[in-house]
């Protein structure tokens, strides 16, 4: 459900030829599962844990769209 919001909602707002969207297995923290990694180049990497799908478009707006970490949902705030 998280993966199919976020193609649903990277596509709503024409982001596809910026966005990619890739599922993959588990990455070691199952207990933190679904995850959500954002690599923006030149960046660290930003890890999203205990995604619900209704997290997403928050993710997408203030993340991909305004640049702005959502710190409430990293996995350093779940630690």
């Amino acid at each position: 459900d998280v993966y199919k919001r976020q193609v649903e909602e990277v596509a709503k707002r024409n982001m596809t030829e910026k966005v990619a969207v890739t599922q993959t297995g588990c990455i070691g923290v199952c207990r933190l599962e679904p995850i959500v990694e954002v690599f923006v180049p030149g960046e660290e990497k930003v890890t999203y844990v205990k995604v619900k799908p209704q997290m997403v478009p928050t993710i997408v707006e203030q993340h991909l769209v305004n640049h702005s970490v959502v710190t409430d949902y990293t996995i350093g705030a779940a630690e």
